[in-house]
């Protein structure tokens, strides 16, 4: 009989326990889709914009890092790393009303390279949403 209740309370625990790691393993799912699957935002673009952008001039921008760019860029951008912007924007580029799109590999560091070109007084700058993954 103790055997019986024995068991009994183990296979409870196993279920508990299944159902606590499957709770957890939904919730990290939830987290990781978020960090890299964010919603487009004002001023993302998606392959036709940026066609249509490069066609009209713009300045193509990688922000990923120089390695990153030596392995593969999109066709006339120009590599200034998210790192360097701040130091590298006003002598790179010039002219603050020109279109200006900026990429990296997932869109997160070009994210934050367009809020800041936003602050630093460029008009027209846009990110490529979801960066080189959409490419």
């Amino acid at each position: 009989m103790k055997d019986w209740k024995n068991l009994i309370l183990f296979q409870s625990v196993l279920c508990f326990t299944k159902g606590m790691v499957k709770g957890m393993i939904n919730k990290i799912k939830d987290i990781i889709k978020g960090k890299w699957y964010r919603e487009i935002e004002e001023n993302d673009i998606g392959l036709e914009e940026l066609k249509q952008l490069q066609k009209e001039g713009a300045m193509i921008v990688d922000v990923r890092s120089p390695q990153e760019f030596r392995e593969g860029h999109i066709d006339g951008a120009i590599s200034i790393p998210e790192y360097e912007i701040r130091k590298e924007a006003e002598n790179r580029l010039v002219d603050k009303e020109n279109n200006i799109v900026v990429y990296c590999s997932s869109g997160g560091r070009s994210k934050k390279t367009q809020k800041l070109l936003k602050k630093l007084g460029y008009s027209h700058v846009y990110n490529l949403y979801n960066g080189l993954t959409n490419y």
